[in-house]
């Protein structure tokens, strides 16, 4: 078990094969000269990095936080998008050229992430054209992603959320290292926000979600990308599957089980991007607004 810190530091030297300097490690990771000397004093007295750079030790150290596999969440209709989701899922939408879900499984393939798979529903035959660039994602059907709201697509993968993440597929991903090889614990893609009206957390000191709330000041507006570790993947399989079959359960959202319905199974922290991260479109007048092709007239 390594501390945080020492997780971030040892990513750091994964990610350049370039001796980084304690100068370089204090601004990258946004802490002290002083918090950087003692956590290499510290890496190296475990054998975890030598003169600057990691050694095979580190990434041994590292290989439990290694993301296994990404679960995206495509089954779903795309209402608001109408009329160009009448004949394409919303994730296939291509926006400036390039299909939605492209700008996700990019970042998830240059990530190296072993394992991708896809939850399918509307139109779902379609995504088989992503077979052609992606050969090794894999397809889960839902047959009643019509029937019930998204956390009938995550009860189709309860079992594969172990050490994973979860993505909605219509999101346009602009930072893909938002995308990560490692992740040291369970998280929520948020931005720090001064007020929304949108979905969004509130979080104690620590970072660790307290609410689920729609609208909100001073809170992380929500982005549908998250991160479960191999407990808390174990532990959402049976979440999962018991809300689901309480009643009213299938109108729930998949990601109200670990935040509000059994949250205190749960230790979900907030990981902060920025807005221009990642833009989620949710109707055709906002895509038009991004691509002009879809202007007629």
């Amino acid at each position: 078990m390594i501390t945080k810190r020492e997780f971030d530091m040892l990513v750091l030297l994964t990610e350049t094969k370039e001796v980084v300097s304690q100068r370089d490690m204090a601004e990258r990771l946004k802490i002290s000269a002083e918090a950087v000397n003692k956590t290499v004093k510290e890496l190296t007295e475990k054998n975890y990095c030598k003169n600057g750079q990691i050694t095979q030790a580190g990434l041994d150290a590292l290989e439990p936080y290694r993301v296994k596999r990404a679960a995206f969440v495509a089954a779903g209709f795309g209402s608001r998008m109408v009329p160009i989701t009448l004949n394409t899922p919303k994730p296939l939408v291509r926006v400036n050229g390039t299909r939605i879900i492209d700008t996700l499984l990019d970042a998830a393939v240059e990530a190296g992430i072993p394992e991708i798979v896809i939850v399918r529903g509307y139109l779902g035959e379609q995504f088989d054209q992503l077979l052609y660039k992606y050969p090794n994602i894999r397809f889960v059907e839902n047959p009643i992603y019509s029937e019930a709201n998204n956390i009938s697509s995550a009860v189709c993968v309860r079992y594969l959320l172990q050490n994973a993440y979860v993505l909605e597929a219509d999101l346009l991903l602009r930072n893909k290292k938002l995308i990560r090889k490692y992740e040291y614990e369970t998280n929520f893609l948020s931005i720090p926000v001064e007020s929304t009206d949108d979905w969004c957390f509130a979080t104690d000191h620590n970072g660790v979600i307290t609410e689920e709330k729609v609208s909100g000041t001073d809170c992380h507006q929500m982005v549908g990308i998250s991160y479960w570790s191999e407990a808390d993947g174990i532990k959402l399989a049976n979440d999962l599957n018991e809300v689901y079959l309480s009643p009213g359960g299938k109108e729930s959202y998949w990601e109200q089980v670990p935040l509000v319905y059994k949250k205190e199974n749960y230790q979900v922290h907030v990981r902060e991007c920025k807005s221009e991260d990642i833009t989620e479109i949710d109707t055709f007048n906002e895509l038009k607004a991004i691509d002009k092709l879809y202007v007629i007239g």
